[in-house]
């Protein structure tokens, strides 16, 4: 063959990175070696894979149909690789988790996959649901756990298990334990809320939004933007307003009496947790097991909290 898998993963490294210093830093080369490799792949077949664009560099529509043969290619090779040296693991995984995921439920299937698979290695980043999307579009995670909605064209999800998110205060809250509170005057309250890219924060939105009457929109009093879910649940320990969450999140702290759920029947919350992965993207055997793994997890249960965790903090 006239290339080398070293070109094809500078070329994979400046297509997804839009930067030859970047790529260079991730495949840890001299800037000098990354743009060699680049600038002799293109040139041994007479072929611009990439465009520069201001400051970045852009894959053009060749440099857009090589991408995931190229991903899938080094995938491979890092697969046969692994079974010549002997190594008896699946190889390396880069996973993204949205928050609630993240720290509820990823940590306990990265732990337990590590354990059947001691010689395989994985890399778990924490994010929210848009951070995750566009990294698995760009190639730059293998799979993704996100709890909101995906509409981008290149991606492909799978249902995982629902999810419903709970509006919540602390126990001496003059809102605590009171029925029949009003849509208007719930609004009115401070909000600590999570950030706007977060699937927490568009649930909530658009079920806010469902509610509206025409010429009675109904806005939040947004008090705090948080972007973790501890954090939040810690500002509205203190008084500080209300919060809404996943249930999930919330059920040790329900079952302690930190902080109490607030009624709110008009509002749906429900939501569904998804696998999400690039449509062209080969799953590697890790992948399909990691996969597999997280399906054992919530076998039988119809909603998250119901999920038999070991503990949550």
């Amino acid at each position: 063959m006239r290339y080398t898998l070293r070109q094809l993963e500078v070329f994979v490294a400046v297509g997804c990175c839009e930067s030859v210093s970047q790529a260079a830093k991730m495949l840890s080369l001299s800037q000098s070696a990354a743009s060699t490799a680049l600038g002799g792949f293109e040139r041994q077949f007479n072929s611009q894979l990439l465009d520069r664009v201001g400051k970045t560099l852009r894959l053009n529509e060749l440099g857009q149909q090589l991408l995931p043969k190229a991903v899938e290619l080094l995938d491979r090779a890092r697969e046969i690789e692994d079974l010549l040296q002997g190594k008896s693991g699946l190889g390396a995984i880069e996973i993204g988790a949205t928050l609630t995921i993240g720290n509820y439920l990823a940590t306990l299937i990265v732990a337990s996959f590590l354990q059947q698979h001691p010689e395989s290695r994985i890399r778990l980043q924490v994010h929210n649901t848009a951070t995750i999307v566009q990294q698995v579009a760009h190639y730059e995670l293998d799979l993704g756990l996100i709890e909101g909605d995906c509409h981008h064209p290149d991606l492909e999800t799978q249902r995982w298990v629902e999810d419903e998110l709970v509006v919540f205060c602390a126990p001496h809250y003059h809102l605590a334990k009171r029925d029949g509170i009003t849509l208007g005057a719930l609004a009115a309250e401070p909000w600590i809320m999570r950030e706007h890219g977060s699937a927490t924060r568009e649930t909530l939105d658009h079920a806010m939004r469902h509610q509206d009457k025409g010429d009675h929109p109904v806005s939040l009093n947004i008090r705090l933007e948080l972007e973790h879910t501890e954090a939040i649940k810690r500002a509205v320990e203190f008084g500080l307003g209300i919060g809404c969450i996943s249930r999930l999140a919330l059920h040790e702290a329900f079952r302690r009496g930190s902080l109490v759920p607030i009624a709110t029947p008009y509002l749906d919350l429900r939501r569904q947790f998804q696998f999400v992965w690039h449509k062209q993207k080969y799953q590697t055997a890790g992948m399909r097991e990691f996969l597999a793994l997280c399906r054992t997890l919530t076998a039988g249960v119809t909603r998250s909290d119901e999920i038999q965790l070991p503990f949550i903090v």
